[in-house]
């Protein structure tokens, strides 16, 4: 990629600084990845950035593309699965090249960049200011480098392909990517919902008073694969079940037009409560703590041991003093793990 106001002189030689760099580093970069077994390998056509999200936004728009960054970590099931499931499949691949400039930050990194706003900052302060809880976490950015689209989590490929036929087409002049997603996909699951017996039942007053415990409130539709397995797998796992019973646990379907008393005290049919809440996926979790305030959200496909996480982070109170969700799984795991317990992310 150019920069604004370098010559086709000027490009010809950062493009050789680049290649030289990474001739350079190359025996630095082999040894990171035999050290570190989890690292993931990110796709070559990705952007080789001078990560000034400025110019990025210029130079994509100058090619009639849109800006994608990506917020990963080594070690991160999810993010494998974006890279070898995902990018993988030829037609996501082509779309994507076609229509965006992909750039990818460590959400842990110390490299420097750019901001928008001008500012220098690292690439973990930059995931920290834009509130990455999950890797991957993926902005597409449009020309004036306003976020069209954010994407929390892993969202399997053909959840993805819509995503991306979203933002290249411009579609958010006609419709928010909220109702958008909800027509744009539909799986081969079962055409009713799932009932629980810790499903709270109506009426569905959700304020909070003294010695509330937190609420957690599931969003799903019918033909929803990820809703079938999170019954399925997630609700069934005994670290998932040990957490339910210290939770106020209510679901509604997207369109749903019962009426509820949110945290906030507002009076709302439930389908407008999943609006304002600019629900995009399903199933989605929303968290909230015994005083109403929302705390987290698990709205990508996930699996029982982040599930179980993100419920523990929530009734544990940790949220208070660890902000961040990553560092207090990583703590959990080390725990687990000296327990002796075994720790499979994805399963």
């Amino acid at each position: 990629m150019t920069g604004i106001g370098y010559s086709a002189g000027a490009s010809d030689m950062r493009n050789g600084l680049l290649t030289l760099t990474a001739a350079l580093l190359a025996p630095f970069s082999a040894f990171a990845q035999t050290a570190s077994p989890q690292a993931i390998d990110i796709p070559g056509w990705f952007s080789e950035s001078f990560l000034d999200l400025r110019e990025d936004v210029r130079e994509a728009a100058k090619e009639g593309k849109r800006l994608l960054l990506y917020f990963g970590q080594d070690g991160c099931p999810y993010c494998k699965a974006l890279m070898q499931t995902n990018f993988t499949q030829p037609l996501i691949v082509s779309k994507t090249r076609r229509h965006f400039v992909a750039i990818a930050l460590n959400i842990w990194g110390d490299r420097e960049l750019t901001s928008l706003d001008g500012k220098v900052i690292r690439e973990k302060d930059f995931a920290r200011l834009m509130r990455v809880q999950f890797t991957p976490t993926i902005l597409f950015l449009d020309e004036k480098g306003g976020t069209v689209a954010r994407l929390n989590g892993y969202y399997p490929p053909h959840r993805f392909e819509a995503a991306i036929d979203y933002v290249a087409g411009r579609m958010e002049v006609k419709q928010s990517f909220a109702d958008y997603m909800r027509t744009a996909v539909k799986e081969a699951a079962n055409e009713k919902l799932h009932e629980e017996p810790f499903f709270m039942r109506p009426p569905y007053d959700l304020r909070r008073r003294s010695g509330s415990k937190p609420l957690a409130v599931v969003f799903e539709t019918p033909y929803c694969a990820g809703c079938n397995e999170l019954h399925a797998e997630g609700f069934t796992r005994a670290e998932v079940k040990a957490e339910l019973g210290q939770f106020d646990v209510v679901r509604f379907a997207l369109g749903a037009d019962a009426m509820l008393t949110t945290p906030q005290g507002l009076k709302l049919h439930a389908d407008e409560w999943a609006r304002a809440l600019k629900i995009v996926y399903t199933p989605s979790i929303v968290f909230f703590d015994a005083t109403g305030r929302e705390v987290i959200r698990t709205e990508a496909y996930i699996r029982p041991f982040h599930l179980a996480g993100a419920f523990a982070y929530v009734s544990s109170g940790e949220y208070r003093n660890e902000p961040s969700f990553q560092r207090f799984l990583q703590a959990r795991a080390d725990r687990m793990r000296k327990r002796g317990q075994t720790v499979d992310l994805w399963k």
